[in-house]
């Protein structure tokens, strides 16, 4: 069932309203009301699931944005304006598409920002397209949003399925897991599973191993056991994960029930899904785009920020809310104008932007994918465990320091995209 997303961060809502409401009157003397009301407002769209097995990132997502818009005001606002965030629960594809084309349409959004459905950030991007306005996706990994269904109007925080296989996948072959072995593979059944899957395929072959075994778990699936008995009958050499939300709390803790002997590690994952599992119930090797345990110097600041209002610490959901929010507001600080091509033109040209990393990130022009360092995780010694958000050991980043960050991204032979 839907929630009332009226109750959302309310005050940003009622701020609308109520505007819209007051002016009524004056738009019987030849006043736009909608415009006259927000001409003092600059207001940010936002959508992310909040409901379903996508709903615990999603509520990272919001505490991240509400964050980062209660600073900007603090600061001043943009272009001497204050932001009025409008944050919806996304739902599904068809309530995703609807509700963007009423953020942009209705409340007058200067941009849209968020997502984690692969699915429902396909259509948020036609009704981007079609409006004129940007959508930054923080949290959508399909290669196929980078290549056949790009769009100049769209532009990826998240890294791509491919890059989050390559990441983890190096560290696998380091560890001799991948090559000469016999792999079985559980895939979300959506969207985002098959891409993963289709690059997790791709990865593994032309590394000498073989996905033998391959399924497919519905998205409401909570019992593994299953699943867990055949692998056990299967007798794999690695155990893969393409799975998502809180599937994957699922899968470790139950993993870590049923004592199977075999190593396992994922392609797709979410820092906040393994905190639902608990250190006790944590193994394996997992790739991120980020940690609260990044040592640079934006990134304390943002983990300090968000712990002392929220009391716990963030993870890469919300550090990619967080960071596509800040992109915005370089662009639109730097070109001083909310007009949406100056702005694609000035990502486009090449700038650099803080991402929270010891390098800084660029989004290339071609795909608008931003380049970025990505890491790896796996269990810390129990010793070494301070709370229960500190059981994941962040590794090195990658690439390393001397390496392009181009190495990780799909390449233009891989996964083509023209806009249009």
């Amino acid at each position: 069932m839907e929630q009332d997303n009226s109750k959302i961060l309310s005050p940003g809502r009622r701020t609308v309203l109520k505007a819209g409401a007051a002016v009524a009157a004056t738009s019987a003397m030849g006043f736009p009301a909608i415009v006259k009301a927000q001409s003092d407002k600059i207001i940010i769209g936002h959508l992310t699931p909040r409901t379903g097995f996508l709903g615990p990132l999603g509520e990272y997502a919001v505490m991240s944005i509400t964050l980062a818009v209660e600073e900007q005001n603090k600061a001043g606002g943009l272009l001497g304006r204050q932001l009025t965030l409008i944050s919806e629960d996304s739902v599904n594809p068809p309530t995703a598409s609807s509700k963007a084309q009423r953020l942009l349409e209705r409340d007058g959004a200067a941009v849209l920002i968020g997502e984690i459905s692969s699915a429902s950030a396909l259509g948020i991007a036609q009704v981007a397209q079609r409006n004129k306005k940007l959508f930054m996706n923080t949290g959508c990994n399909s290669d196929e949003l980078r290549g056949k269904s790009c769009n100049k109007y769209m532009f990826h925080i998240e890294a791509a399925n491919s890059t989050y296989v390559k990441a983890c996948g190096r560290s696998l072959l380091r560890d001799n897991l991948i090559k000469g072995k016999k792999l079985y593979a559980l895939s979300a059944d959506y969207a985002f599973g098959h891409d993963l899957l289709r690059a997790a395929k791709s990865f593994v072959s032309a590394n000498g191993g073989t996905i033998a075994n391959d399924e497919l778990v519905p998205t409401d699936a909570t019992d593994f056991s299953p699943y867990l008995l055949k692998i056990r009958q299967a007798k794999p050499d690695l155990v893969i994960s393409n799975l998502a939300g809180n599937q994957i709390t699922n899968f470790i803790k139950q993993y870590s029930e049923f004592g199977l002997p075999f190593p396992i590690a994922g392609f797709g994952f979410d820092t906040a899904v393994a905190w639902g599992a608990g250190a006790d119930s944590f193994a394996g090797t997992w790739p991120t785009t980020w940690h609260h345990d990044v040592n640079a110097p934006s990134a304390k600041a943002f983990v300090a920020a968000f712990t002392k209002k929220f009391g716990k610490p963030p993870e890469n959901q919300a550090w990619g809310e967080y960071v596509a929010f800040r992109s915005i507001v370089q662009a639109i600080t730097e070109t001083k104008t909310l007009d949406t091509a100056k702005l694609i033109d000035y990502f486009e040209k090449g700038a650099q932007v803080d991402v929270l990393k010891a390098r800084k990130g660029v989004y290339r022009a071609w795909d608008h994918q931003l380049l970025q360092e990505m890491y790896t995780v796996t269990p810390k010694p129990k010793a070494q465990v301070k709370d229960k958000w500190d059981f994941m050991l962040l590794g090195s980043s990658v690439p390393g320091p001397n390496e392009s960050l181009e190495i990780l991204a799909p390449t233009m032979q891989e996964n083509a995209c023209t806009f249009t």
